[in-house]
Parts: structure tokens; sequence; C-alpha cells
């Protein structure tokens, strides 16, 4: 099993399949990491040897940030914007959606689920 910045990668899976499963690393990065390595991006992550391994270790480390540096600088933005009180820091802190979507109808996901005041209502009033 091959283990690379801290996350298994699926032996039965495609090479460049595999590598998106690194926080950082989408289909396009992951096919250009397998060409630059030199290794096919149709073979199976499985049947790499371990010096293909760290050979593509070695290129993903020196390409860039990945999975905890990158999740780090993430947060470190958003929390950078909640301090200075931007907008979308306000948005953030509050769960809503942060890229002008509209929240009248929609945005669920973002919200989570209904909080059914009337329900609660109906319930507050049959005790009395």
């Amino acid at each position: 099993m091959a283990r690379i910045a801290g996350v298994d990668l699926n032996p039965n899976k495609r090479l460049w399949i595999g590598l998106t499963a690194i926080y950082g690393i989408g289909q396009h990065r992951a096919r250009a990491l397998a060409e630059k390595v030199g290794l096919d991006p149709t073979k199976k992550v499985g049947e790499l040897t371990e010096e293909q391994v760290n050979d593509l270790r070695t290129a993903i480390e020196s390409e860039g940030r990945i999975e905890g540096d990158l999740r780090k600088e993430t947060q470190m933005n958003i929390r950078r914007l909640i301090e200075i009180q931007a907008y979308r820091g306000l948005r953030h802190r509050r769960n809503l959606p942060v890229r002008g979507q509209r929240t009248h109808t929609n945005a669920r996901t973002r919200k989570g689920p209904r909080k059914g005041a009337v329900a609660a209502k109906k319930k507050t009033m049959a005790r009395k």
C-alpha cells in the first residue's frame, strides 16, 4: 500500500485517480505529477514499486503545499477574514453562504435543516 503525504492510496485505483485522495491534488495535477515522474497515469497504484512511490513522493513535496499545510493555510485565511470583520468573514462566522448566493429559499446545505418554528409553536399551544 502506497502512503504519500500521510494518506494511504487505494491500491485498486489508477494512479491519477488515487492521487486525488490527497487534499490539494486534483485530476489535472495528478496527471501532471505522474508525467513529471515518468509514470503511466493509468497504471494501478498497487503495481508501483517502492522506488516509483518514493520518486512520486519527492515530486509531490517539491511541487507545493498539500494536505495539512494547505488546510492550515485555508483556515488561517478564513480566520483573518473573521478578525478584520470583512463581510465574507461575517458570513463564515454565521455559517451562511459566502459568495453572494440567495438564502430566502435554498442554502439548506450551509444553513442546516429547517428549524420548524410553526411546529414548535403548536406544541406549546397544545400544552396549555
